[in-house]
């Protein structure tokens, strides 16, 4: 599993995503669905139609990683509605470890980012 930090910046995508596609596929998501960079270090976490996986696409500086977990008992929580005017919505890495743990991570009670780290 790849380390995550407070300071990356992770991006949760309000749509379900297609999973048939491989790396390529993903990474457009990324550029054309949320009009994001994927070469920005950016982690992308998407859902799919069913609720049993979840996919994170992110690049390293030498290539892309795709990971996926697959829920074998349950699913994932839905993911509550987002802002109307956004395709994705901004998560910490604690709510990205509590997604990934078949938790609910817009329910995460933790204390309040009060200042962000530079980049």
């Amino acid at each position: 599993m790849i380390q995550l930090t407070a300071h990356m910046r992770i991006l949760v995508a309000k749509e379900a995503a297609d999973f048939r596609k491989g790396i390529d596929g993903m990474v457009a998501l990324c550029r054309n669905a949320l009009g994001e960079d994927p070469f920005s270090g950016t982690v992308f976490v998407f859902r799919s139609r069913r609720g049993t996986m979840v996919r994170i696409v992110v690049y390293d500086g030498q290539g892309f990683w795709l990971m996926t977990k697959r829920l074998s008992k349950g699913r994932f929580p839905a993911w509550q509605p987002f802002d109307a005017q956004s395709a994705h919505q901004l998560a910490q890495a604690h709510q990205l470890q509590l997604l990934l743990a078949g938790g609910s991570w817009q329910r995460c009670a933790a204390a309040e980012v009060w200042r962000p780290l530079a980049a």
